[in-house]
Order: structure tokens, then sequence, then C-alpha cells
């Protein structure tokens, strides 16, 4: 195990299996499988889902070399194609992990729920505004079936981010009056087109570079950046203006999406927070979280994490139930997510995050519109906005991409 297991029961006292589903086996996809398999005794993987028969394959190896007594995958359970996500909901399982690309978020997550499945999906929940209310409106029927709901952003889970986010809450750093947030990489991964290969089959295995899949990687990694602002913030941003491009990532094999964003978030109060993310090979990385008061100045994500400087100094101190004892390092907020959902399902009060995550997702979405039209855009109007980046069809054959945003046109 990577984790110390705590042992988990339902409502009434009684153990019980949670028989576990995975829609998505990338690498996410197989890391989130990986982690509920760590987060909680009674737990197993019996069934795959994804677009390609190959990547099953892969996950399957990958989970079987885990060793884990909880890696129970049937051969009946192993479903691909673009229905692979239906199949899999009539399968016998409790919890479904939905980590196909983004842009398939909703109508998954939609499947999962009227299904009646407790559901962990990845961040982002949505890639446009149609999405983002689409999540909401089954989050609200989940709610009505009791199904429990949790996003991927682990740092909402782990208790260093968590007592430091509690003391900001609490005015340790006083009146917030700024923030900078970064999520500045170097090189990512890419899929070369194949001969023989239809649009969409391409799209699909190098999503990461196509608005409808991915919704650019503002919104695809950086929404961790954004949820942390909006739960310091305890809102979401009022409106946003922004500047980004593609400058290094030029080639067709980068699909339609930009390399670089900054943005100018403005929270309620007045209170601005920047924002910057890219992408460029050969370049440091930083990222961060990083909010500034009247009294301190707070560090939530980032090498300084745990940290509060100014007139209340404070530094966070892991407790022994923060550190896996295999490791001796504090317990990744990966796992602890599960774990927590995990608990909130067998103590009868499921958590439900679905309505919290589609908001920030709107937060990053607003930030990438932001940089693509040139314009200052109030997230109130974006709400609204009937912008959908769907394909026409979802089947493989032609699928035109959508030209690389220019601001102003």
């Amino acid at each position: 195990m990577n984790a110390r297991q705590i042992p988990m029961v339902y409502a009434g006292g009684q153990e019980q299996t949670l028989k576990v589903g995975l829609v998505g086996c990338g690498g996410r996809g197989t890391g989130a499988a990986d982690n509920v398999l760590d987060s909680s005794e009674n737990v197993q993987v019996i069934a795959l889902a994804d677009m390609f028969p190959d990547k099953i394959e892969k996950t399957r190896k990958v989970l079987k070399g885990k060793e884990h007594p909880g890696v129970k995958i049937q051969d009946d359970f192993c479903y691909s194609g673009f229905d692979a996500y239906k199949k899999i909901l009539e399968a016998p399982i409790d919890y479904v992990i939905l980590a196909q690309p983004p842009g398939f978020r909703p109508p998954h997550f939609a499947a999962a729920v009227e299904a009646g499945k407790h559901i962990f999906f990845e961040k982002p929940v949505a890639v446009d505004p149609v999405g983002v209310r689409k999540v909401i409106e089954f989050g609200e029927k989940a709610k009505e079936k009791k199904l429990g709901i949790i996003p991927g952003t682990q740092t909402r889970h782990t208790p260093r981010a968590k007592e430091t986010v509690q003391r900001i809450h609490d005015g340790q750093i006083g009146e917030i009056v700024s923030g900078r947030i970064m999520f500045n990489t170097g090189y990512l991964w890419e899929y070369p087109r194949r001969d023989g290969m239809s649009d969409m089959e391409w799209q699909i295995r190098n999503w990461y570079y196509f608005d409808w899949l991915s919704g650019d990687f503002i919104v695809e990694q950086h929404v961790h950046q954004h949820d942390c602002t909006d739960w310091v913030m305890k809102s979401n941003p009022v409106s946003a203006t922004a500047v980004g491009g593609r400058q290094m990532r030029t080639e067709e094999l980068y699909g339609n999406i930009f390399d670089h964003f900054c943005v100018d978030y403005t929270y309620p109060n007045d209170v601005h927070v920047q924002s910057m993310c890219r992408q460029w090979k050969g370049t440091p990385g930083e990222i961060c979280a990083i909010y500034r008061g009247t009294k301190g100045t707070a560090y939530v994500m980032g090498p300084r994490a745990g940290t509060i400087t100014g007139d209340t100094p404070w530094e966070f101190k892991p407790q022994a139930k923060d550190i896996d004892p295999g490791t001796g390092k504090e317990i990744n907020g990966t796992i602890l997510e599960h774990r927590d959902l995990i608990a909130s399902i067998r103590a009868g009060k499921p958590l439900n995050e679905a309505r919290r995550i589609a908001m920030t997702s709107l937060t990053s979405i607003l930030g990438r519109e932001a940089a693509y039209t040139g314009k200052a855009i109030r997230y109130a109007d974006l709400m609204k906005s009937d912008l959908d980046l769907s394909p026409k069809k979802y089947e493989f054959g032609p699928n035109e991409v959508r030209p690389v945003r220019r601001p102003g046109v």
C-alpha cells in the first residue's frame, strides 16, 4: 500500500465491499484507480472502459502489476468505443471514476447520475458554459439520489492546505488585497498522427491539444489554482481580462490551443488575482498560489505551501495521521480525496461537490475566453452563454478543427 489504510464502514455498521469502475484508461485514469485502491479497505476495481481497447489493456497490466487484492478486473466488464461509458454503468459497480478527456465529462457525469452511481470525476468537469450548466443540473439530481460526488481537486483534501485556508478565513492575514497564482511548466506530451487515423481518433488520442477535448491547458491544468483561489476568496470572480497566445507550439501536432495565458481576475471588493500559465519547453517551471492580506501573506500551493508570514507567522506541522508510514511523507491528496468520498458514503452522508467544481471550471473558462477574445468578460454573462464546443458527431471519421483563436477577430 502507498498509504495507511483506515477501515471504513457503511451506515449501519456493516462492512461492505465497494466495487469501482474506471472510464478513461489514460495516465490520470489509471492513477485514480491506483489511488482509490490505496485510499480505503474493502475496495475493488472490477471494470474498465475506454474509447480504445489498447488503452484498456495497458491499464489492466499496470493495475495487475500492483499486486493489490482489490484488482478484480473481469473480461466481461471491459468495454471500448463511444458507448463504453454506458455499458460500464450497467456493470455491478457502486462507484465510477470518470477520467476520459474533459469534453466528455458532462454527458458521462449525467449518465452516471442517472444510473445511480457514486462518482469521482477528474477536473475540469466541462470545457464550455453549456457543459458547466449540465454538471450543475445533474449535481442537483445526485443530491436527490444521495450520491457521493467529488472532483479531482486534491488540494482541498490535504491537511496542509485546509489549515492554511482556514487561517486565512479566520483573519490571520487580515483582509485579502491581492493574489498570485501560477502554473508554469515545460514539455508535456504529444501523440503524432499515424497513417490511416481518422480526424476523430487522432484528436481523442492527442486530446490535450484540442479545445473541445481539453478546454485548452488553462482549463485542463490551471484549474487547480483557480479552485484554490475560489476557495480562499469564498467566491467566483466577477470578471476577467487576459492576454494569451501560441508562441512555441505552432505546428499542426499541437491542435488549436494556446501555449501561454496571463489573466487579471477581479473578485468581489475589487480584489485582483494575477493568473499566469505557460508550457514552454526548456524553461523553468513554477506552480504556486499566494495570497496577500493587510496583515500578512499566505502560501497555499507551491514550495512554501503551508506557510504564513507577516504579523502572525505560522508554518504547518504535519501530524502522525498525515504521514504515510511506508514513505515517511505526507499522504498525497490524490489518495485523500478518494478516502474522504468513501468515508462520507459509508457514513451515510455522501459529499457532493458537483456545483462547486462546475463553478470553478467556469472560472478557468472565463480566463480562456477573455484571452481568446481580447475582451473583458463578466462571469455572470459567461454562465448564460450558449458556447458549446462539442463536435457535430461522436463517431470515428472527419472532425474539422476550429482555427486557433485570434483576439479581436
